[in-house]
């Protein structure tokens, strides 16, 4: 597997890794520093798995920055000892450490072998990540329950980790289409509208530059939205929508991707549509839970029955009537035979 980020473990990381499974540790903290990875902070056994668990956890948790935690478990398979991986990414931390630690995470596996990694967890709060945390992870392992919106995060990674080809300073060439780096105001709109501070948040394309910039962010009703659509340029926007459905108060977000036809020069609307599925990627790493994409040539089209009728789409019961197939053409009338007497 290919390293994402370019960043790899460090000497003394891989050296102490090579010594530490054999049950001497309980708790290993690994970090990014100077663009390596590195280890941060170890723990001897003091109890059980389950005794052990957060009291030495949780003081390794840093509510602004995102770190790794391997917790051994008491248990063994072939390989040794069976570990827990926790992938910590708090919800305050910045969202370029976000993206960093998401891409460098497989790397992580690999250097520590993921033959030995037993389960893994992935948190944005506390609550995910501390021992009743993981026992309703277990659960929910176990249960037909839906998962989630840290669990689902998780499996999305689980599946796409392999592919990943995320980088923090540099765009990447694709076959989804062409990654340009997100400027460091357009991360900050994105973390206001992820922490609810506000509802819209519209996204450009610098084309000299090959950077996505932030364009605006506000708190508006689903009837001013059409009025935020530009109908000269293309834009992206991320819109929360709030409603009800079935007598339920809900929030879905929505990614809408404009482009105002051929008002816009052949350079834009190719660099607009390739860039579209990998900025999806990044914002999906983000945390951000998006429910539809939708793309238009019209504001007009973005009402609120329209919204609703995409993100709520009707079902259709009814079941068409077995029809007779026809028979093959060109036979001619029916002839009638009169039998012989």
């Amino acid at each position: 597997m290919s390293h994402q980020t370019g960043i790899t473990a460090s000497d003394d990381l891989r050296s102490f890794f090579g010594t530490a499974k054999d049950g001497t540790w309980r708790l290993i903290k690994i970090c990014i520093k100077d663009e390596m990875l590195q280890l941060e902070h170890k723990e001897k056994p003091k109890g059980s798995f389950e005794q052990d668990y957060d009291k030495l956890v949780l003081p390794c948790l840093e509510e602004k920055m995102p770190c790794y935690i391997l917790l051994r478990f008491d248990t063994k398979n072939d390989m040794g000892y069976e570990w827990l991986f926790i992938a910590w990414s708090p919800d305050f931390s910045q969202v370029r450490h976000k993206m960093l630690y998401a891409a460098t995470r497989a790397t992580l596996k690999t250097e520590f072998g993921g033959g030995q990694i037993k389960d893994e967890m992935f948190g944005t709060a506390v609550e995910d990540v501390n021992y009743r945390g993981y026992q309703k992870h277990q659960q929910a392992k176990h249960a037909p329950a839906p998962l989630t919106m840290a669990e689902e995060e998780l499996q999305m990674i689980k599946q796409n980790e392999v592919n990943a080809h995320i980088h923090i300073d540099s765009r990447a060439q694709t076959l989804q289409g062409i990654a340009f780096p997100v400027s460091e105001e357009a991360q900050n709109g994105l973390a206001r509208f992820q922490s609810k501070q506000c509802n819209y948040v519209q996204l450009s394309l610098d084309l000299e530059n090959e950077v996505v910039n932030l364009e605006k962010t506000d708190n508006i009703s689903i009837g001013n939205l059409a009025a935020q659509v530009p109908t000269e340029s293309a834009r992206y926007h991320l819109f929360r929508f709030q409603h009800t459905h079935e007598g339920d108060y809900t929030e879905s977000i929505v990614f809408v991707y404009s482009m105002p036809g051929y008002k816009c020069s052949i350079k834009e609307r190719m660099l607009y549509s390739s860039c579209k599925s990998p900025l999806i990627d990044y914002l999906t790493h983000q945390g951000l839970e998006i429910t539809k994409k939708l793309e238009i040539d019209d504001p007009k089209e973005l009402t609120e029955d329209y919204m609703y009728d995409e993100v709520h789409p009707k079902v259709n019961v009814a079941k068409q009537a077995f029809a007779k197939p026809k028979g093959p053409a060109g036979r001619g009338p029916k002839r009638l035979t009169k039998q012989k007497e």
